[in-house]
């Protein structure tokens, strides 16, 4: 007879455990130049009708997520397409990786712009560990500091978490029924062109999002897997549609279930009782929360 209540042995124990969070207080300084380039290129990609960017134009939220981006050597890429586990992240031996959500604050009076050139402090503010009832999980909290010539720009916790391989028939999560009273929405066809596009702006190596071997048979997922900064970009870009000139104060989002590439998904929000608080949430085929978020007007 089998042994229902049977768990799999810790990756993580309390010396495991320790050993990871002696990464906690690491920071790292990366220096960028806000460019026109990017912004034209993610313009197109979200099928917007922008004006070209010029010098002065002020970086719709969200959009810094083009720079500061990673450049390791070919030699230090892992067999996921992440960077090799242990330089600034900590070594954490868990096999899938995911962005599971945020919270940022954008300085009143300092936007981010093109021609600007930039400083982001980066610092791992805390690792924590977790038996979820997939398995283990291991947060990490990275804390973001972005400055430009004129001081501090924004704010950003940066939530990772870090899970343990798929098991044999391992069953996901309940489900949460997506709200069904949203002022404002949008269809979004997540194929491999978007996925690619967007991952090639991030120069985002990490194979889910467009190794559909790899994702299907490795990770154990039905397709590719939808970016969830991207679909924070399109909640916000939704806003921007519906609310003409909205600027952000806030915004914080959480990841509540993978969107993957084989059915098309919505985007939606409406405005809170407030007038300055937005609701935005994302919705797969089947009608189930995806990603919850917040935003506040400026």
């Amino acid at each position: 007879m089998s042994n229902d209540n049977h768990t799999a042995p810790s990756m993580i124990d309390s010396e495991a455990l320790a050993r990871l969070q002696a990464w906690q207080g690491r920071s790292e300084t990366l220096a960028d130049d806000i460019t026109a380039a990017p912004v034209r290129a993610l313009s197109a990609t979200l099928d917007r009708d922008d004006p070209l960017p010029q010098a002065g134009t002020r970086l719709p939220e969200l959009w810094h997520w083009l720079y500061f981006l990673p450049h390791h050597r070919q030699s230090e890429i892992g067999d996921d397409g992440h960077a090799k586990r242990g330089g600034f992240l900590p070594p954490v031996p868990l096999p899938r990786r995911m962005w599971a959500g945020g919270r940022l604050n954008w300085e009143a009076g300092n936007p981010l712009q093109v021609g600007d050139k930039v400083e982001r402090t980066s610092t791992i503010a805390s690792v924590t560990h977790k038996a979820g009832r997939t398995g283990e999980l291991v947060f990490v909290l990275v804390r973001h500091e972005v400055r430009n010539e004129r001081g501090l720009a924004l704010t950003e916790e940066h939530d990772i978490v870090y899970r343990a391989a798929a098991a044999p028939g391992e069953k996901a999560p309940p489900p949460t029924p997506a709200p069904k009273d949203a002022a404002f929405s949008r269809d979004i066809a997540p194929d491999d062109v978007l996925l690619f596009r967007y991952s090639a702006l991030t120069f985002n190596g990490h194979r889910i999002h467009y190794d559909r071997r790899y994702v299907t048979q490795v990770e154990g997922y039905p397709g590719l897997i939808v970016h969830g900064p991207l679909i924070a970009t399109l909640l916000v870009d939704l806003l921007r549609r519906n609310v003409p000139g909205a600027l952000l104060a806030r915004f914080e989002f959480r990841a509540v279930r993978p969107t993957f590439d084989i059915a098309p998904f919505r985007v939606h929000g409406k405005p809170d009782a407030d007038g300055k608080t937005f609701s935005l949430w994302g919705e797969d085929a089947d009608g189930w929360l995806t990603m919850q978020a917040t935003a506040v007007l400026a």
